[in-house]
């Protein structure tokens, strides 16, 4: 058997404050979707360079 206890229940919040954290977490969603977008494109772009190098070498 296991026992949950809440230590830091807290009051309720606002619906200011619900409003204002459900913004919060739709802009770290899209930023953190665009920044990966971004990332993949640059490896892509890193790896082709790469690979114009080493075709170069050769």
């Amino acid at each position: 058997m296991v026992e949950v206890i809440i230590v830091n229940k807290g009051e309720g919040t606002t619906f200011e404050e619900d409003l204002a954290s459900d913004v919060l977490e739709i802009i770290t969603v899209f930023s953190a979707r665009l920044y990966g977008s971004r990332s993949r494109k640059n490896k892509k772009l890193l790896d082709g360079v790469k690979q114009a190098v080493e075709d170069s070498r050769t």
